[in-house]
């Protein structure tokens, strides 16, 4: 059962899909919507945004916060406008010009050129205006004091960049990414490899994890959304499966459910032809609730669980009665 929060409000479990407005710190995010939803406990963000950015920043309450990592480890979808003819110290708009150089020539098909060469799995050196720690300190702590310390580059992955517009000295490309790429450093990186510098004047998170920006919900939303009527903010939340919906599901019986509920692993019978060796699964129980997301292990026949939940309601995303009675029971 779900337990109640600090204020002796029934405990939220599930994400909200929150349209981060520019200017603002994911954390100053956070603190706003804790503040509107009266949730306090076990509330967080899932993938820190620039200030400047916005766009999709997921939410995660209660039991959603355990699944954290899956929504930082999903795609990410970004649309950024790069302006081309200067460096700035923080490699956006908000930071003071450094260099200058001449776009002049610059051309879409000098662009297109320019881009395969981040495409891939590549290595990529944080801006010094970034949260990482080096030795204890925050990057961006000790820009603002006029420190500049060497940063190890990261390995990371970029699936896809797409040049949307040209309109010079201004172009804005679709990049789709995995986790730890800062599009700031590939709009410096960008404008280094075209010789004339390059910085971010917007930057909008178009998808992140599984969340839309097309479904998100803005403070204003939230705000509005009376505290007092069923529902209220509510209305906006995700169930926690929701994070998970692209992965097949299985219905768990009663006698196993105990067994996954205590972290044990458990046989359905006769194996599954459709369950790839370690492959991951949504696991509910006979009544539709969320349970578990476990890993068929098919040499041993046992579905193991990797995460055990602690949900009361049951889920719009459990399997359907007829697939509910094809799965293993």
């Amino acid at each position: 059962m779900a337990k109640p929060n600090d204020k002796g409000r029934p405990a939220v479990n599930g994400f909200l899909n929150f349209n981060k407005p520019p200017g603002m710190t994911s954390m100053d995010g956070l603190r706003n919507i804790k503040r509107i939803t009266g949730q306090r406990q076990k509330v967080g963000h899932a993938g820190t945004m620039d200030p400047l950015a916005r766009g999709v920043l997921p939410i995660c309450f209660g039991q959603a916060t355990r699944l954290m990592d899956h929504v930082l480890d999903g795609v990410k979808r970004y649309q950024v406008e790069i302006e081309l003819g200067a460096t700035t110290a923080t490699y956006d708009a908000e930071g003071e010009v450094v260099r200058t150089g001449d776009p002049g020539a610059i051309t879409p098909e000098d662009v297109q050129a320019a881009l395969p060469s981040f495409i891939g799995v590549i290595e990529q050196t944080p801006p010094m205006y970034s949260a990482i720690k080096v030795n204890g300190q925050r990057l961006y702590k000790l820009a603002r004091a006029g420190i500049e310390v060497e940063r190890k580059s990261r390995t990371v992955e970029i699936y896809d960049i797409q040049l949307v517009r040209f309109a010079r000295p201004r172009v804005v490309l679709k990049v789709e990414c995995g986790r730890g790429v800062y599009i700031r450093s590939l709009a410096h990186d960008l404008g280094e490899v075209l010789g004339c510098g390059g910085y971010v004047t917007d930057l909008v998170r178009q998808y992140s994890g599984g969340f839309s920006i097309d479904q998100s919900v803005t403070l204003e939303q939230l705000e509005a959304a009376p505290l007092s009527e069923p529902g209220g903010w509510q209305h906006y939340l995700h169930p926690v499966d929701w994070a998970l919906r692209d992965l097949k599901s299985v219905t768990i019986s009663l006698h196993a459910e105990q067994f996954l509920r205590h972290g044990q692993s458990v046989t359905l019978g006769r194996p599954d032809p459709e369950a790839g060796y370690l492959e991951q699964f949504r696991a509910y129980t006979a009544q539709g609730t969320f349970l578990a997301l476990v890993r068929y292990d098919r040499p041993a026949n046992l579905w193991r669980p990797v995460k055990v939940f602690q949900i009361d309601q049951p889920s719009p995303y459990a399997p359907s009665p007829a697939r509910a009675s094809s799965s293993p029971t």
